[in-house]
């Protein structure tokens, strides 16, 4: 009888000739050897195809899908049916894991009975090239250490880069798998666990090195677009914090406020009332509606969307809401 690996890792590949021996190095060298790497060659007309074959013909733990391709939530999908453990890994052809990556997630997975699924922290490489945005999002995903601060901030953006999870594989299965909704097939399928009831964690340690570059699947692809990721949070939020909800405050007058307020409008949902700091938007009327200073936010009633843009409004929102006994998650909760 053949033993089943202890984790299974899902990578979806096209056309990563360039990466991809490096990423199945960083994979030879990991500290737990009890994996199999279930490969999906999604259509690749480069050497993707011949690299493959190779490491597979040296490493029995290497099963390759070929497929003619069809997208990645196809080959997602394809190849979460040929895993086998009951852990699943995520790793894309172009990034690089720490050699106790996987040894650190399985470890803390079997320690907390309670955990369906355990990030890790990350670094872009190179680091020469990298603008601030990213940057800032690297900061602000590895300082999500718990499950509670990936629920709080889980609408401001993809709590998780996809590639430095492990799961249970029968959560993301009764999840419904990957869905092509016209967003991001991993944020959608993190907001399912939490509405789910997925219990969250992250390592500390930076076990995983995501790759940059101009073909980047987040950076080529309008899935991965602000705007695909607004309709996202909506279709979720809809079904939480707004449910039943016809109209709402906007904190923040800005340009991302606005972009939700057309977005709003289009689900039926008005905003009755934006809060600002701008002296001179405040007394004005927005879209037909008032801006507030957050000082009159007391005198106000109704959820509140935070959609402010600026690095590090979110924890000044969160110091004005203290003292007014507004609760992050029941009364307000950001999106931006």
């Amino acid at each position: 009888m053949t033993e089943l690996p202890r984790i299974s890792i899902l990578m979806p590949v096209r056309n990563e000739a360039a990466y991809l021996p490096a990423a199945l190095r960083s994979l030879a060298r990991q500290s737990l050897p009890a994996w199999e790497l279930v490969a999906v060659d999604d259509g690749s007309w480069d050497e993707t195809p011949a690299i493959l074959s190779a490491a597979a013909s040296h490493d029995s733990r290497i099963r390759i899908i070929r497929r003619e391709g069809g997208g990645l939530v196809a080959a997602l999908n394809c190849g979460l049916e040929a895993c086998r453990a009951q852990l699943l890994a995520r790793m894309d052809g172009d990034d690089i894991s720490h050699p106790r990556r996987l040894e650190l997630q399985a470890a803390y997975l079997d320690e907390h009975a309670d955990t369906g699924l355990v990030a890790s922290g990350f670094r872009h490489f190179p680091r020469t090239t990298l603008k601030q945005g990213m940057l800032a999002y690297e900061t602000w995903q590895n300082t999500l250490k718990n499950h509670d601060l990936i629920m709080r901030d889980r609408f401001v953006e993809s709590p998780f880069v996809h590639p430095t999870i492990m799961a249970r594989r029968q959560l993301i299965e009764d999840a419904g798998g990957y869905r092509d909704c016209g967003w991001a097939e991993d944020y959608d399928l993190w907001l399912r666990l939490a509405e789910a009831g997925t219990r969250f964690a992250r390592l500390e340690q930076s076990l995983f090195f995501w790759r940059d570059h101009a073909e980047r699947a987040t950076r080529t692809m309008a899935l991965y677009s602000d705007a695909a990721f607004r309709a996202c949070k909506l279709h979720y939020l809809q079904r939480s914090f707004l449910r039943n909800e016809r109209s709402v405050i906007i904190a923040g007058a800005g340009l991302e406020g606005r972009a939700w307020q057309r977005l709003l409008e289009q689900a039926g949902i008005s905003v009755h009332c934006w809060v600002d700091v701008d002296p001179r938007k405040i007394g004005r009327n927005l879209h037909g509606a008032p801006v507030i200073s957050t000082g009159q936010l007391n005198e106000m009633n109704g959820k509140i969307l935070v959609a402010i843009g600026v690095r590090g409004a979110r924890e000044q929102f969160r110091e004005i809401a203290r003292p007014l006994s507004l609760q992050e998650g029941l009364d307000f909760i950001c999106v931006a």
